[in-house]
């Protein structure tokens, strides 16, 4: 299974039957980005208290981590109907009866000019049948969408394993690189401290005591358990990518070690000249693909 990335959108446009012959017509849009946990943020119209909590249980139950945005957009054309004011209309028409028979009139009122009335025409808001209607849409919805939020999320993240890849392949050829010099530098580090200790201490110090103490010098500057370990940590990050689940956290770890380990190498050849420069070089390089990849894992589920 694919890496997850946190990065992604997805929106659906639906109209609803409500009663009578009415449509209730919504957009619903989900939009994510990187976060360290799971923040969910839901914009709904008021009334909908019920539907939010349930929107929520079912967006923690298929996502993991981000900051993702739940919104949903009631057509205004369709959020209210119209209506009259029954009352001040029948008022009307009744004042308009009265007067015609008083007055002996042969007459039939005229609903344009009652409508015209101040107050005679008046939006209702939608009913509580019309709010479970769209409720239970939006619930029919949620599923299908958050579906196609992943797709995307899927797809954003087969790029960034590509580019991860690809940072492992390049942090491996630099530690073989630095494996294929590490004989020949302790050598000459070997070789360049027996020389300095000689030079202090002079030709009747303890040869063999000098030669003892450089031999425990030399094994402290060993990076062969720093070299074991990056081989380690590469290999376990290629295994991570290719699991499923919540893996940004641990990767980030693992490139944490890989970090420490890099540091611990340059720490270890560094000032030795000549094939040493070599070493550095590749070490500064292990750890400019490391911070590269840390940039790139901020965004891996």
């Amino acid at each position: 299974m694919p890496i997850y990335s946190m990065t992604g959108f997805a929106r659906v446009q639906v109209s609803v039957p409500v009663h009578g012959d009415g449509q209730l017509s919504y957009t619903l849009t989900l939009k994510s980005v990187n976060h360290r946990f799971l923040d969910l943020q839901l914009r709904l119209p008021s009334g909908l208290d019920a539907l939010e909590m349930e929107l929520r249980r079912v967006m923690k139950e298929n996502l993991v981590r981000g900051h993702v945005e739940l919104s949903l957009s009631v057509d205004r054309s369709s959020q209210q109907k119209s209506g009259y004011n029954r009352e001040l209309v029948a008022n009307y028409l009744s004042a308009f009866e009265a007067a015609r028979e008083e007055n002996g009139l042969e007459c039939e009122p005229d609903l344009n000019a009652v409508f015209r009335l101040p107050g005679a025409l008046q939006a209702e808001s939608r009913s509580d049948d019309d709010l479970v209607a769209l409720s239970a849409s939006v619930l029919e919805q949620i599923g299908p969408l958050l579906d196609q939020l992943k797709i995307m999320r899927a797809r954003e993240g087969e790029g960034l394993e590509t580019i991860l890849l690809d940072t492992l392949t390049r942090l491996s050829e630099a530690s073989n690189g630095i494996a294929e010099l590490r004989p020949e530098i302790e050598q000459r580090y070997q070789e360049r401290l027996t020389q300095r200790l000689l030079t202090a201490t002079g030709p009747e110090f303890n040869r063999q005591r000098l030669l003892e103490e450089v031999a425990v010098l030399v094994d402290r500057s060993d990076i062969s358990e720093e070299l074991a370990r990056m081989g380690t940590h590469i290999s376990h990050f290629r295994d991570l990518l290719s699991a499923s689940g919540e893996v940004g956290k641990k990767l980030d770890f693992l490139l944490q070690e890989m970090n420490r380990e890099a540091n611990t190498m340059l720490s270890k050849t560094g000032g030795l000249g000549g094939k040493g420069t070599r070493i550095t070089e590749l070490g500064l390089a292990m750890k400019a693909e490391i911070e590269k990849a840390r940039e790139q894992i901020q965004n891996v589920e």
